[in-house]
């Protein structure tokens, strides 16, 4: 059992590959649904009022936009910047651009290496280890 310290009280749980115990996450999400009500009810409000109207943290709502769980839809209202390059974006932690160099990136990193085939023998009982990789 990995045991670790919750991210957000400190109190010790059991990890579930999850960084917060399951009572922060369990108030993370309620909060998220005050935020996901009010924004519903007034589009376009900015941070602090979405802090006010509903008592979440300020932090709170900007690391549900990095986790693109909401968005900002102003064209010119961006709060957040790439994490790569700098530009602002409305949600998330890269802007378009950066993500598809980064996916470009990492693809040819995992491309599978050519295929090796056996060198044949007279002893027909060798054995091979298949190459085994998680498919998306």
């Amino acid at each position: 059992m990995d045991l670790r310290n919750c991210s957000k009280c400190g109190r010790v749980f059991s990890y579930n590959g999850f960084d917060m115990c399951s009572r922060c996450s369990s108030n993370t999400e309620d909060d998220f649904k005050k935020v996901k009500e009010y924004l519903y009810d007034n589009p376009g409000a900015s941070v602090t009022e979405v802090s006010e109207g509903t008592g979440v943290a300020e932090k709170q709502i900007l690391r549900f936009l990095r986790e693109n769980r909401i968005e900002i839809r102003e064209e010119n209202n961006c709060l957040l910047d790439c994490e790569r390059c700098g530009v602002p974006i409305k949600s998330g932690r890269f802007c378009e651009k950066c993500v598809a160099e980064l996916k470009k990136e990492f693809q040819s990193v995992m491309k599978k290496p050519e295929d090796k085939k056996p060198t044949t023998s007279s002893n027909n009982n060798r054995m091979y280890v298949a190459e085994m990789r998680k498919k998306r």
